[in-house]
């Protein structure tokens, strides 16, 4: 019997050429995605592995708020502090183990009972320096807090109870040795500042 040879119907092959071409089309589609994807990415994670600084706009930040970047993998908190949080590291120095800064966890510009180059801004690493979790804000005074009644503001440890000030000053008698440590900053303007990075030993400019 002759051999019979089964020819495709043009239906087939026409949609054959449409599932190609689709394919074909969504392969480039997504390439052309994921280039810009892993482009805007790749450098920031590598920046940050390499500990470069971190530049921030803190414009919008408002008295009472904190903002958290991210440098060299670790948080670090900026605090904008209202007259009322600068007036409440006053007055409770007997209660805290390094009131005047002392112990090397800051930059000698940050040194002093504020820690800060402009007062109004605190800049921490916000790793407790007892096992290194995460201090939660306790901002408000006493039992607005849920505190005690002289709790003046300020940073409580929720893994050991490691207590701080609004200046990242520990409190005595608490699992953490030594206040919250000021990384290496300074300000680029009156708005942006830039964490990692100081001016030579320096510190930024008061602005």
């Amino acid at each position: 019997m002759p051999a019979h040879t089964l020819t495709p119907a043009p239906a087939d092959d026409d949609r054959r050429r449409l599932l190609a071409a689709t394919a074909g089309a969504g392969a480039v589609a997504m390439a052309a995605t994921a280039v810009p994807f892993v482009a805007s990415l790749t450098p920031s994670e590598r920046a940050r592995a390499a500990g470069a600084p971190v530049e921030v706009n803190v414009g919008r930040l408002a008295e009472g708020e904190m903002m958290t970047v991210e440098w060299r993998g670790k948080p670090v908190w900026i605090l904008r502090r209202s007259a009322q949080m600068l007036a409440a590291l006053e007055g409770h120095d007997e209660r805290l183990a390094d009131p005047a800064s002392q112990e090397a966890q800051q930059p000698a510009y940050a040194a002093g009972p504020q820690r800060a180059i402009r007062p109004e801004f605190l800049v921490l690493v916000g790793i407790c320096t007892h096992l290194g979790c995460s201090p939660s804000e306790k901002f408000a005074p006493g039992a607005v807090a849920g505190m005690e009644a002289d709790w003046p503001g300020g940073f409580l440890c929720p893994c050991h109870g490691s207590r701080f000030d609004l200046a990242g000053r520990v409190f005595l008698h608490q699992p953490a040795p030594t206040n919250l440590e000021v990384p290496p900053h300074r300000w680029l303007d009156g708005n942006r500042l830039l964490v990692g990075e100081d001016a030579g030993g320096e510190g930024g400019a008061v602005v």
